[in-house]
Protein backbone atom coordinates (compact mmCIF):
# COMPACT_ATOMS: atom_id res chain seq x y z
CA UNK A 1 0.00 0.00 0.00
CA UNK A 2 2.88 2.60 1.19
CA UNK A 3 6.51 2.56 2.30
CA UNK A 4 8.12 5.11 3.67
CA UNK A 5 12.18 5.55 5.27
CA UNK A 6 13.20 7.65 7.74
CA UNK A 7 16.57 8.99 8.50
CA UNK A 8 18.29 11.10 11.51
CA UNK A 9 20.51 14.01 10.38
CA UNK A 10 22.76 14.35 12.89
CA UNK A 11 20.39 16.99 14.77
CA UNK A 12 18.64 15.82 17.42
CA UNK A 13 15.12 15.19 16.27
CA UNK A 14 15.14 16.32 13.01
CA UNK A 15 14.72 13.22 10.60
CA UNK A 16 14.47 13.22 7.05
CA UNK A 17 11.44 11.17 5.47
CA UNK A 18 10.80 9.85 1.55
CA UNK A 19 8.93 7.43 -0.25
CA UNK A 20 12.08 7.60 -2.96
CA UNK A 21 10.44 10.46 -4.70
CA UNK A 22 9.85 12.97 -2.01
CA UNK A 23 11.24 13.79 1.10
CA UNK A 24 9.07 15.92 4.36
CA UNK A 25 11.57 16.85 7.21
CA UNK A 26 10.37 15.94 11.23
CA UNK A 27 11.03 17.49 14.05
CA UNK A 28 9.76 18.33 17.37
CA UNK A 29 9.27 22.08 18.66
CA UNK A 30 12.36 23.63 21.07
CA UNK A 31 10.32 23.03 24.07
CA UNK A 32 11.04 19.77 23.45
CA UNK A 33 14.62 19.44 22.56
CA UNK A 34 13.64 19.52 18.51
CA UNK A 35 15.07 22.64 16.37
CA UNK A 36 11.42 22.81 14.89
CA UNK A 37 12.87 21.91 11.63
CA UNK A 38 9.48 20.49 10.33
CA UNK A 39 6.08 19.33 11.58
CA UNK A 40 6.20 17.41 14.69
CA UNK A 41 4.90 13.62 15.13
CA UNK A 42 1.65 14.39 15.73
CA UNK A 43 1.05 17.54 13.00
CA UNK A 44 2.30 14.52 10.06
CA UNK A 45 -0.62 12.60 11.28
CA UNK A 46 -3.28 15.17 10.78
CA UNK A 47 -1.44 16.22 7.68
CA UNK A 48 -1.94 12.87 6.64
CA UNK A 49 -5.74 13.01 7.34
CA UNK A 50 -6.08 16.37 6.03
CA UNK A 51 -4.44 15.72 2.76
CA UNK A 52 -6.93 12.06 2.21
CA UNK A 53 -10.03 14.40 3.39
CA UNK A 54 -9.22 17.00 0.41
CA UNK A 55 -8.72 14.51 -2.01
CA UNK A 56 -11.32 12.51 -1.92
CA UNK A 57 -13.66 14.98 -1.29
CA UNK A 58 -12.31 16.76 -4.56
CA UNK A 59 -12.60 13.51 -6.41
CA UNK A 60 -16.57 13.07 -5.06
CA UNK A 61 -17.26 16.12 -6.35
CA UNK A 62 -15.59 16.06 -9.54
CA UNK A 63 -17.82 12.97 -9.88
CA UNK A 64 -20.48 14.93 -9.30
CA UNK A 65 -20.28 17.67 -11.11
CA UNK A 66 -20.07 20.05 -8.22
CA UNK A 67 -17.52 23.04 -8.26
CA UNK A 68 -15.34 23.38 -5.01
CA UNK A 69 -14.31 26.23 -5.98
CA UNK A 70 -10.83 26.68 -3.09
CA UNK A 71 -11.08 23.68 -0.49
CA UNK A 72 -9.53 23.73 2.65
CA UNK A 73 -9.50 22.25 6.02
CA UNK A 74 -8.11 22.95 9.24
CA UNK A 75 -7.48 19.97 11.62
CA UNK A 76 -7.39 19.70 15.60
CA UNK A 77 -5.96 17.05 17.94
CA UNK A 78 -6.91 16.81 21.55
CA UNK A 79 -7.43 14.12 24.06
CA UNK A 80 -10.17 13.86 26.26
CA UNK A 81 -10.63 13.34 29.74
CA UNK A 82 -9.42 9.40 29.41
CA UNK A 83 -6.39 10.61 27.30
CA UNK A 84 -8.07 9.32 24.12
CA UNK A 85 -7.21 11.16 20.88
CA UNK A 86 -9.68 13.67 19.33
CA UNK A 87 -9.37 15.15 16.00
CA UNK A 88 -11.77 17.92 14.75
CA UNK A 89 -11.86 18.57 11.15
CA UNK A 90 -13.19 22.26 9.95
CA UNK A 91 -14.02 22.13 6.15
CA UNK A 92 -14.54 25.22 3.87
CA UNK A 93 -14.69 25.81 0.07
CA UNK A 94 -15.62 29.11 -2.04
CA UNK A 95 -17.30 26.82 -4.49
CA UNK A 96 -21.62 27.58 -3.97
CA UNK A 97 -23.00 24.11 -2.23
CA UNK A 98 -26.41 23.62 -0.37
CA UNK A 99 -26.71 22.16 2.63
CA UNK A 100 -27.49 18.78 1.63
CA UNK A 101 -24.23 18.84 -0.89
CA UNK A 102 -22.26 20.14 2.66
CA UNK A 103 -23.77 17.18 4.21
CA UNK A 104 -22.90 14.19 1.65
CA UNK A 105 -19.15 15.52 1.63
CA UNK A 106 -19.47 15.94 5.33
CA UNK A 107 -20.35 11.90 5.46
CA UNK A 108 -18.09 11.04 2.85
CA UNK A 109 -15.53 12.53 4.58
CA UNK A 110 -16.78 10.31 7.72
CA UNK A 111 -15.55 7.25 5.00
CA UNK A 112 -12.25 8.52 3.65
CA UNK A 113 -9.67 5.62 3.39
CA UNK A 114 -7.14 7.47 6.03
CA UNK A 115 -10.36 8.27 8.46
CA UNK A 116 -11.75 5.00 7.97
CA UNK A 117 -7.67 3.35 9.15
CA UNK A 118 -7.45 5.78 11.84
CA UNK A 119 -10.59 5.00 13.43
CA UNK A 120 -10.01 1.06 12.88
CA UNK A 121 -6.09 1.27 14.02
CA UNK A 122 -4.02 -0.75 12.53
CA UNK A 123 -1.88 -3.76 14.25
CA UNK A 124 1.82 -2.65 14.09
CA UNK A 125 4.75 -4.09 14.38
CA UNK A 126 8.39 -3.80 14.60
CA UNK A 127 11.73 -6.04 14.25
CA UNK A 128 15.00 -5.41 14.26
CA UNK A 129 17.92 -4.99 11.57
CA UNK A 130 21.71 -4.32 11.45
CA UNK A 131 22.48 -1.35 10.10
CA UNK A 132 25.50 -1.34 7.62
CA UNK A 133 28.70 0.39 9.08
Amino acid sequence: MARVTIESTGTPHTHRIGNGRHVLVSDEPPALGGQDAGMAPFELYLAALASCTAITLRMYAEKKGWDLGRFSAELVSSRDSDGRLQVHRTLSASGALDDAQWQRLLDVATRTPVTLAMAQGARITSEHRVAAR
